[in-house]
């Protein structure tokens, strides 16, 4: 099995879980007097088996991660890393832009002036740049993903 399709196939887990939660919302209490929709041992049965297989894919897609390597040697696990970073130092200049972009109009001299403290257009230059750098990171990591088989147990 190729990574990319472990990590379709984790995704989907994560689905299902999300679905066993309103399954189970209805089916361990219920008014007095009715039937719950579903046997809440089998709900927790399926949870478990579910858990197990999340947890059993979660490790062999780390230990794949670990393996694998891009075309300028670093591995999958550290490209994600710095994939991540990228996302959060985006993410932070552009709430940063945000502050700075949302000012309150004010209605008469009385209120208070706010002033920007920062180059609004270079912390934009800046979010676009790293953003670039994600997206070309991301293109990079999914054709290693792609071309990965996963980690045996």
């Amino acid at each position: 099995m190729k990574l990319a399709e472990a990590l379709i196939l984790r995704a989907d887990i994560r689905k299902r879980m999300a679905q066993w939660n309103d399954r189970a919302r209805t089916s361990v209490a219920v008014q007095e007097g009715e039937q719950p929709t579903e046997a809440p041992d089998t709900l927790f049965a399926e949870w478990n088996a579910m858990v197990d297989e999340f947890t059993a894919l979660s490790v062999r897609i780390n230990r794949t991660n670990m393996r694998a390597t891009l075309a300028d040697g670093a591995t999958l696990m550290e490209a994600i890393a710095q994939r991540d970073a990228l996302t959060l130092r985006a993410n932070g200049l552009s709430t940063a832009v945000g502050f700075v972009t949302n000012v309150q109009p004010r209605y008469g001299r009385a209120e208070i002036k706010t002033v920007a403290t920062v180059d609004v257009a270079a912390l934009r230059r800046q979010v676009t740049e790293l953003t670039r750098q994600r997206r070309e990171l991301d293109v990079q990591i999914q054709a290693a993903n792609w071309a990965t088989e996963m980690e045996e147990d």
